[in-house]
């Protein structure tokens, strides 16, 4: 059921040219080098160390790994991360 709803929401973004990250309530990450990583629509932190941080999504989990990562703001759907980030996997 939930795909065909994103299937019609996704037709009605490209109709009405709306971004789709608002219509189907997708998270949005930039990318600062790999020194900074800012995620807007988020579901909450899941794990937190300065090796390895896991976010929720509606789409699935973020990992990011790195070195001497840390939480820089974090905000009821907004989170930056700053330190040496290395990898960045998104699972479903």
């Amino acid at each position: 059921m939930r795909k065909g709803m994103d299937e019609i929401k996704s037709s009605l973004s490209e109709i009405f040219d709306l971004p789709k990250d608002i219509v189907l309530d997708l998270p949005r990450i930039t990318m600062l080098g790999n020194l900074q990583i800012y995620i807007e629509n988020h579901k909450g932190i899941i794990e937190y160390n300065k090796q390895r941080i896991r976010i929720n999504t509606n789409n699935g989990v973020l990992r990011i790994t790195g070195k001497d990562m840390f939480i820089r703001t974090i905000v009821t759907e907004e989170v930056i991360i700053v330190g040496e980030i290395e990898n960045i996997e998104f699972t479903v």
